[in-house]
């Protein structure tokens, strides 16, 4: 049984241009809410923080929704392709209502737009699994992340191209390329995946024993290990949430910097996270996931620490970011199949919802909690506060005793990617 790479990476085509629509929200918006509209840091962050709070209704409902849809193009498709159209009309609106400081607009607009990429995130998502055998969806999907990267290091290159360097720039031109990035990876999935005329069976799945003897209930110790290790989740999810939401503002005021030019720290990032995934994957084969969990905290931590001496822009700053997106691939990679771990095969959708209720909690809550900090005591508060959220989650994470179980060997090196 081998992976039909053509056909996954059209399918991850849907993933890319949804990343590269978050990334230029992450990015853009905040910066239109403070200097257009003058909003606060914490009503900015409230604001930041609707997308998630949204997700958390939006994801399941209509992922159930398009369980039933039966239609001549699929049940997914049919989301992606409605959901990215809608999505890219109202994308377009923004700009506009930015230049002519028309708030009403830009909320209505905004709102609707919200809702209609929670829409269709979960059936892009679930179209994957639709069309891959169980024993191949680990390299589908580590394929899928990489396209998904590829997409938000789209969006920061533009940002960094199109943004000029004035004090209230125009966002048309960047908002246009990652519109039309997200329609024409959109219609060549649409042209090429039959979704109706791919048919795929069924493979069983192994378990860890896990379950009390006689019972469908986890052990006391797993449950134990399950609790603390959601609750690192959520830490973790704090603090790099924080980050990246209010980092675009951060680079502005304390260390000066002007229009795109903070895309270029992002981006070494998520390049850096890329191309650790392959020996993370490795060494986490080696040494285990939780070991390697704990070393991507203690470097997020320390990254962060090492941001709190910087009072203007340095290329070494570019080092810690560097840093940053080691770490983070590093508790990325593994924390997933960790918590799955811990579940039994009929269970894992479950799980896999467990896992994103406390990361999508996490990033409802942080960008309102720091935002008040940035708001009512200083932007220097942004770095103490990731770094005492990261700390609080080693924490944690050093009380998980299961699901530390070392995999055996890789079929392709894909499959390090798996998250």
């Amino acid at each position: 049984m081998k992976l039909n790479y053509r056909r996954t990476l059209l399918i991850s085509l849907a993933f890319m241009s949804i990343c590269a629509f978050w990334q230029l929200y992450d990015t853009i918006i905040p910066l239109i809410l403070q200097n257009t509209f003058h909003f606060g840091e914490t009503v900015t962050g409230t604001v930041m923080a609707l997308d998630n709070v949204l997700a958390v209704f939006l994801l399941p409902v209509f992922g159930a929704f398009s369980d039933k849809v039966d239609t001549r193009i699929g049940k997914r498709i049919p989301f992606i392709l409605f959901g990215t159209i809608g999505a890219v009309i109202l994308m377009m609106i923004l700009p506009i209502a930015d230049a002519r400081e028309n708030l009403f607009l830009f909320v209505a607009v905004l709102l609707i737009l919200l809702i209609t990429m929670g829409s269709y995130r979960s059936p892009a998502v679930a179209l994957m699994p639709d069309v891959t055998p169980k024993p191949l969806r680990s390299k589908a999907n580590a394929l899928i992340n990489l396209m998904g990267a590829a997409g938000g290091v789209y969006s920061l290159i533009m940002i960094k191209k199109l943004i000029k360097q004035v004090e209230k720039p125009d966002y048309t031109q960047v908002f246009l390329a990652v519109a039309i990035l997200m329609l024409v990876a959109v219609a060549i999935l649409v042209s090429s995946i039959r979704e109706k005329k791919i048919k795929i069976t069924a493979a069983p799945q192994d378990e860890e024993d896990i379950l009390e003897a006689g019972t469908n209930k986890l052990t006391k110790e797993v449950q134990r290990s399950l609790v603390f290790l959601l609750s690192s989740i959520f830490l973790w999810f704090m603090a790099y949430n924080a980050v990246t939401t209010a980092f675009s503002r951060y680079a502005i005021k304390v260390w000066g910097l002007k229009g795109g030019e903070f895309a270029d720290c992002l981006m070494v990032a998520t390049v850096a996270a890329i191309l650790s995934y392959i020996p993370i994957g490795f060494l986490s084969g080696k040494i285990g996931r939780k070991k390697m969990i704990i070393a991507g905290v203690i470097l997020l931590a320390a990254s962060y620490a090492a941001g709190m001496l910087f009072t203007e822009f340095s290329p070494w700053i570019n080092v810690l970011f560097a840093i940053t997106g080691i770490a983070w691939a590093a508790i990325n990679v593994n924390s997933y199949p960790m918590v799955v771990q811990m579940s039994k095969g009929s269970d894992v959708g479950k799980y896999t919802g467990l896992y994103y209720t406390f990361s999508m909690s996490a990033q409802v809550i942080t960008p309102i909690a720091s935002g008040f900090l940035l708001e009512h005591i200083s932007y220097q508060s942004l770095f103490p506060y990731a770094v005492i959220f990261s700390l609080l989650s080693l924490c944690t994470m050093i009380f998980v005793k299961h699901g530390d179980v070392r995999p055996g060997k890789k079929d392709s090196i894909l499959e390090s990617f798996d998250n």
